[in-house]
């Protein structure tokens, strides 16, 4: 018997809800319905800077207004969890992505990297020199786990680093747009968990949409140049990936991707307008 149908919409609280989130949201919302399934709305907010509680309450206004109901996630009124996966806001499952970049270096997959973001430069600047990809590679000695605690323990900072071995190449079946196919020498080793202890958007996703079940990913566009990280990640974890969808732009009458120079671009424009 198939697995019950799971999507999610996964806004990053940074203003207001754009028409394009909002078209995203109602394709997910449409298929789940469609499939007697689950309609999962998660809160993307580990961009600390940029992320406000104010920002997650008015796209939740505005999910609300255009009559999107979730199944799971903040509570529209209260904002408390509702379904048995949450936490449903990132910023509240750091522990969660910490143990699983953990498990990753405990399986040699993934390394503490005590270089710095100017060592990294003239790294980049080198290889290009070298008319190489400027991609991270892993160092020639990578740090052993105990003493990388110590280390950090003693006040120096490393991020934690997936490194990339596979020599191969990745094909994704997409919903929308066929087969694609994705050389794995395309990128470097990349960040897991930044220096800051702040998780990065592709290893968060993949945690998440395994740990919650997600059967289906319908995203924008934009989003196509992530799947190889997370083709990598899932297949590191021995998760199963779920299914793919990558929806094109909204364009203006240009046929320029839809942005402020169009007129409204947020749902609250619109609300406002009547």
């Amino acid at each position: 018997m198939a697995a019950k149908v799971r999507v999610r919409f996964a806004p990053s609280p940074t203003g207001y809800l754009h028409v394009g989130g909002a078209r995203t949201a109602l394709y997910n919302f449409l298929y789940a319905r469609h499939h007697g399934g689950d309609f999962i709305l998660r809160i993307e907010d580990t961009d600390l800077e940029r992320s406000t509680e104010e920002s997650m309450r008015m796209q939740i206004a505005d999910l609300k207004w255009l009559g999107l109901k979730w199944d799971e996630g903040p509570n529209p009124e209260t904002l408390k969890d509702m379904g048995a996966l949450g936490p449903y806001r990132q910023s509240q499952r750091k522990h969660i992505y910490q143990e699983h970049a953990e498990r990753l270096v405990a399986q040699g997959k993934a390394y503490y990297d005590f270089r710095t973001d100017e060592e990294l430069e003239l790294i980049k600047e080198k290889t290009l020199a070298e008319g190489k990809n400027a991609q991270v590679e892993t160092p020639a000695e990578i740090v052993p786990p105990a003493e990388a605690k110590k280390r950090m323990a003693a006040g120096e900072k490393a991020a934690i680093r997936y490194r990339v071995t596979e020599r191969k190449d990745f094909v994704l079946n997409d919903l929308v747009r066929g087969e694609v196919r994705f050389p794995s020498d395309m990128i470097g080793d990349f960040v897991c968990i930044r220096s800051n202890g702040m998780p990065v958007y592709n290893f968060c996703c993949v945690v998440d949409d395994a740990l919650m079940q997600i059967t289906h990913v319908f995203r924008a566009e934009e989003h196509l140049s992530n799947t190889l990280r997370q083709m990598m990640l899932y297949e590191a974890f021995g998760y199963a990936a779920p299914q793919f969808g990558h929806l094109s732009f909204i364009l203006g009458e240009d046929r320029q991707k839809l942005s402020k120079r169009h007129g409204a671009t947020s749902c609250n424009d619109y609300r406002l307008k009547g």
